[in-house]
């Protein structure tokens, strides 16, 4: 079976935990070309779709036709996980280069202001101090047992 990277692919995505999308649903491929057809490499990133509407730009809409959905959907990029490629069903069809592009968008934009968040000057002040040894809560003292 060949994947490229904006294949809609049906998954089984048990077990989850909380609020993680769950049971069998398609998925956008999302990994490189190159990575996923390699054997060595038995894992694949996804993107899980859903038909409930989404806002923002973390839910890409995805129109159904050549990508093999039926209704109109979102991808939900908030979700993005790696699965073992025998969780694969079945390959259903591509998602259009338009809506590809608007999902690595939001996926690129989500994941930047992550990393910008963690470069210094623009953390926290309680990351700072976490990184210099210092606590933001001061751990109470206790007094030191006399050495023996």
């Amino acid at each position: 079976m060949k994947l490229d990277r904006g294949s809609v692919i049906l998954l089984d995505l048990d077990p989850t935990v909380g609020h993680e999308q769950r049971g069998v649903r398609p998925c956008i491929v999302v990994s490189d070309p190159e990575v996923v057809a390699d054997q060595r490499f038995p894992l694949v990133c996804v993107v899980p779709v859903t038909g409930t509407p989404g806002m923002g730009a973390l839910y890409p809409a995805l129109n159904p036709g050549w990508s093999g959905l039926t209704k109109e959907s979102c991808a939900l990029i908030d979700q993005l996980r790696s699965v073992d490629k025998g969780r694969v069903r079945r390959v259903f069809g591509q998602v259009d280069t338009s809506e590809l592009k608007a999902s690595t968008r939001a996926w690129c934009s989500s994941s930047a202001s992550v990393t910008d968040s963690l470069r210094p000057g623009k953390r926290p002040a309680s990351v700072d101090r976490a990184r210099s040894g210092q606590s933001a809560v001061r751990a109470r003292r206790w007094p030191l047992a006399p050495e023996q």
